[in-house]
């Protein structure tokens, strides 16, 4: 090799983008960061998040005029098509909208209790059928219900809940007791999701649960489950039509539950302190739930948009990048503003995608994997579009390194500091972190990993395969006024705009953090890109085993 090129190869490695093949005309860096500019992320998250893209629900107008944008700029940037000669992955998905009239009627104490759909109750079905009924069900408590033979727990321990409503605690004993030698003390585990809290008690064969909704535990108020679980219901098509799935998934107000507890004689709180010991056994209350739940029927597909950098010497193995394109929607029953804009949620994660495209496109010759970017349908419903292509991929996921999602970009300006969530689960901590010290910027986890922010976003539907994935995103410590500022304006946007109407786009936003953090994701991704090897799950990851199993081609264990 010509020892003109040593020192390129060596300023690469000093860098901390890891080991590459050193070439004869090198990737350039600095024209691929500059090409990454607030004005050209802005265009791109006006457009998505305007009024005419109608709040971009799946298998809408919204998510037609999405697809269409979305196909046009990544042409533009020069990102070629992701799935063969499409930019597509459809998506078959039901839509159930059930009748907002339905109402919950607990019987059995001196008078039927009810419980009418809104203030207290929100329940639907994703039993795809026209009409579900739960009559006269009888009411157990299960505490948490959680059975974790890792951390010696089960809740349903010596009680048959086949045909029965369970009432369940959201999030996990460790977060009541701030224990850390209680599952992961502060941190929500899987178990605490209330995700895990419908799929166990349908695996028990429950026929509905009630899920007491608490603000701290739950990480949101009660407008977010209103907002988040009434209207159109999308999920993936199952075979079963979801027949496995409990007949009525449901949230109930902190304070229905209290009047059901006293219904029953018994005192709520008295409740929540048992089930946070070891030895909990499940109570039959006495009483019993009706509800009837119609529903209208869709069957549609939607789609997730995969563009593709490809690379050169191990062009067959990827990295990628995934943000949701879709949010809420419309809904006509809203006085004022009936458009979910979703503007920063998450307009800006989709437009980033757009800039990086255009960022690995600048490079001049290809990095050594090739690149994917994924903007994903279904996340507000589940994160359906990034389950469907991690359980149905279009590459193998043996072959991808490693997963960067970005959902809901900095809008407040520069920040000091990253936040990982998930801070712990894989070396790609250690990627941010190198790529955060090229910015002068610190690395902390996740101040709130009580809210379970983990198991929120796309990145999970592939950690649940065993693909390594991070999640970072900036923190609070704004380098002009500080951190208490940062973390007042942060609990701001999630109290008045989070799953509302009011996430629109503002002009006046300033999108210097933003781009800080675009270019962060480039290095990281930039660095896997050109490594031969495969990042690892830490020590102690619920995902660590997948990863190993599936990469040695045995059978994958069930998360």
């Amino acid at each position: 090799m010509p020892k003109k090129f040593i020192p390129l190869c060596l300023f690469f490695l000093l860098l901390n983008f890891g080991p590459w093949s050193c070439r004869e005309t090198a990737p350039d860096l600095e024209a691929a960061l500059a090409g990454i500019t607030a004005q050209d992320l802005m265009k791109d998250v006006e457009v998505i998040s305007s009024d005419e893209f109608e709040g971009r629900f799946p298998a809408s107008r919204g998510e037609e005029l999405t697809l269409e944008y979305m196909e046009k700029r990544f042409r533009e940037v020069g990102a070629e098509p992701g799935n063969g000669d499409s930019y597509l992955q459809e998506v078959p998905m039901v839509e159930i909208t059930n009748d907002p009239e339905a109402t919950l009627i607990i019987s059995g104490g001196p008078k039927p209790m009810s419980f009418p759909y809104g203030d207290d109750f929100i329940g639907w079905t994703l039993r795809a059928r026209e009409q579900v009924e739960v009559e006269n069900s009888p009411m157990v408590f299960v505490g948490y219900g959680i059975t974790a033979p890792e951390y010696d727990w089960d809740d349903y321990d010596g009680v048959d809940v086949k045909g029965k409503t369970v009432i369940v605690l959201v999030n996990d004993p460790g977060f009541a007791t701030l224990d850390d030698d209680l599952f992961r003390g502060k941190a929500m585990t899987y178990y605490g999701r209330w995700t895990y809290k419908y799929e166990e008690a349908a695996r028990r064969g429950a026929a509905a649960v009630l899920l007491v909704h608490e603000t701290a535990p739950a990480a949101y108020g009660w407008g977010v489950v209103r907002n988040s679980w009434t209207g159109p219901r999308m999920s993936l098509q199952a075979e079963d039509d979801n027949d496995s799935r409990c007949a009525v998934e449901s949230w109930i107000s902190r304070d229905a539950a209290r009047a059901v507890f006293a219904d029953a004689d018994l005192d709520y709180e008295e409740m929540k302190a048992a089930a946070l010991e070891r030895d909990f056994k499940a109570v039959d209350l006495g009483r019993t739930a009706s509800v009837a739940i119609r529903n209208s029927i869709r069957r549609t597909v939607s789609h997730n948009v995969v563009a593709r950098i490809s690379g050169g010497d191990r062009a067959d193995e990827f990295v990628i990048y995934t943000a949701h394109w879709d949010h809420f929607g419309k809904d006509p029953g809203l006085e004022g503003d009936q458009i979910y804009n979703g503007a920063l949620d998450n307009a800006t994660g989709t437009a980033a995608l757009i800039e990086l495209a255009e960022a690995f496109k600048a490079l001049g010759p290809p990095p050594g994997r090739s690149i994917l970017f994924m903007a994903v349908t279904g996340e507000e419903q589940g994160l359906l579009g990034s389950d469907y292509y991690a359980t149905h991929p279009i590459y193998p996921l043996t072959k991808t390194a490693a997963v960067i999602n970005m959902d809901a970009l900095n809008i407040l300006g520069r920040m000091k500091d990253v936040r990982v969530v998930g801070y712990g689960q894989s070396v790609l901590d250690d990627y941010v972190t190198a790529a955060a010290a090229e910015q002068d910027r610190v690395v902390l986890p996740n101040p709130t990993p009580e809210h379970g922010s983990y198991y929120r976003s796309d990145h999970f539907s592939f950690a649940k395969q065993g693909v390594p994935a991070v999640y970072a995103a900036s923190g609070v410590q704004h380098r002009e006024k500080g951190e208490e500022w940062g973390r007042k304006q942060q609990e701001e946007y999630l109290r008045l705009h989070y799953h509302k109407p009011s996430d629109n786009f503002d002009p006046d936003w300033d999108m210097s953090g933003a781009i800080e953090d675009v270019r962060m994701y480039f290095r990281i991704g930039f660095r896997l890109s050109m490594e031969s090897a495969f990042p690892e799950w830490s020590e102690g990851s619920e995902f660590k085993a997948r990863r190993e199993a599936a990469m040695s081609g045995e059978k994958k264990l069930p998360l």
